[in-house]
Order: C-alpha cells, then structure tokens, then sequence
C-alpha cells in the first residue's frame, strides 16, 4: 500500500464511522487541512499520525496494528539504482547537495568506504568508475561530488563521520593514492564543525557494522543497499539509526588518537609504495 492509497482508506474509515473531518482532526490534535492532505494522499502521515487519526476514528485494536504496520512500510521509500542511472547519476549528487544544503546536522556511518564528502579526486574515479557510467557522465559525476564537498567549509553545520579501520585498508586505490586519502581525513578532522571518527578493528564491539547510513537533521536517514537506495522517515525507525550511530561513536577513535591512527596507516601505505 502506497501512501495515496493509505490515506484513502483512511478516509474510507473515517467515512464508515460517520465522523466528520473536522472531529477527527481535533480529536487527532490536527489541523483539518492535514488530514486533508493526508487522505488525499499530498501528505505522507507518521505512525503516531495514523495512530491518532485511527484513534478519533474509532477502530479496534486490531484493525490499528495493521494500518500502524502500512504506515511504518509507506515511510521508507526505495528508488532502485536502475531509475537513479536513467535520470542520471550526476544529477542525484545534485539531489544529494541540495538536501545538504537543507540540513544543519549530519551523522554518517561507513563500514565499507571512505565518505563521499571526505574522498579526494581520484578515490572518487576509483569508485564511480566501476558502475560502468561512461566518460562523460563519470566526469560529470565526479565534478558534482567534487561540488557537494564545499558543504565541508560551511561552519554553521555539524558535520559527524564514523568510519572503521578496514575503510583505511580496503584497497580501493594505489598506496600512494590511498595514503593521500589519509592525509585528507587528518587535515579535514582539524576543522571545528567536522568530527571524523574511527572504530578500531581491535576495540571489543557489542554492535554490528551491517551497512552505510546517512542521518540528516535525526529526521531522514538514507541507506544504501545493493538495488537501491533506501530514504527512512518514520520517527521510530530514524531512532534506531541515531542509537546504533551514537554506540559506534562512543566506542570510536577521536582527536589526536584517531590522527595518530592515520597517520600510522599512512606511513605504511608509502613504506609500501617505496619498497613495492
């Protein structure tokens, strides 16, 4: 069920129980012109929203846990990486800056790469090059990425990374390159709306790094799996994500500890490079 044919069938209930929109709407602590676009479906509704709404109505308890289980499935939308190619990938980067040119605070776990904001030049070909995009839209690409990480300067918003060490060694790039990558998280870390962080594969973990996942403002959380990309809005699945994204920072490197771990790795990666 989609989030037009959920707020039809809303307004189905709420025309069976014979109450009036404006009822429902004060009962639900609402204005009537949101419950309007809701039924219409021009407004995507909360769970709490529909609870409320199911509550003025008057339904059971177990016809509410079936719409509460729709309501939670409609506030997660996924758009598979066939339609982002379509529309073209340059121009999803350009989504992607303007929804961060929106936020005020961002919080973004990678287990797996280094950071699209946080990636130099050539780390971000080395990615974008294996999707197959084609000269010009990957060099299209690359200068849209390259655009979204003037966000970094930008000292009225909270800028917050988590990343594990296997990011660091996970050879995406040469040595050389990949030591260049580093010296670009140290020199990023040092400015003061920016925290990078860094999970040591040797601290005691009570969590799982499952996958990437992006926290903008704790209202929207973005998740990227294999087929698509995954937007999460409704306010009790958004929690979960601040949660596990706070427990992996606690128990990560920060400041002068987590620049030493860097540069270590780095001076690796270029003893490497002169011995290889």
């Amino acid at each position: 069920m989609n989030r037009g044919q959920l707020g039809a069938a809303l307004r189905a209930l709420r025309q069976a129980s014979g109450k009036e929109a404006k009822v429902v709407a004060r009962s639900a602590v609402m204005s009537t012109s949101k419950l309007s676009k809701i039924e219409t479906g021009k407004v995507s509704p909360s769970s709490a929203d529909v609870e409320r709404i199911l509550t003025a109505v008057g339904v059971s308890d177990e016809v509410k846990a079936e719409y509460l289980e729709v309501a939670r499935a409609a506030a997660t939308e996924a758009t598979a990486w066939r339609l982002v190619r379509r529309m073209g990938v340059h121009k999803a980067q350009e989504h992607t800056r303007s929804l961060e040119a929106q936020m005020a605070v961002l919080r973004l776990f990678q287990p797996a790469l280094v950071p699209g904001l946080l990636q130099t030049p050539e780390y971000i070909r080395a990615i974008l090059s294996r999707h197959d995009l084609g000269e010009e839209v990957l060099t299209r690409t690359i200068s849209a990425r390259i655009d979204r990480q003037q966000v970094l300067y930008e000292s009225t918003k909270e800028l917050h990374f988590v990343i594990t060490e296997s990011v660091l060694r996970w050879r995406i790039v040469s040595a050389a390159r990949m030591a260049e990558q580093l010296d670009r998280l140290i020199s990023l870390s040092r400015l003061p709306n920016i925290d990078i962080r860094i999970v040591s594969l040797s601290a005691s973990q009570t969590d799982i790094a499952n996958h990437a996942f992006v926290i903008r403002d704790d209202r929207t959380v973005t998740v990227e799996t294999i087929h698509a990309e995954v937007v999460v809005t409704e306010p009790g699945d958004v929690s979960l994500y601040v949660q596990k994204f706070e427990r992996f920072a606690s128990a990560a490197l920060s400041g002068d500890d987590m620049r030493t771990m860097l540069a270590r790795i780095r001076d690796e990666l270029l003893r490497e490079q002169e011995t290889g």
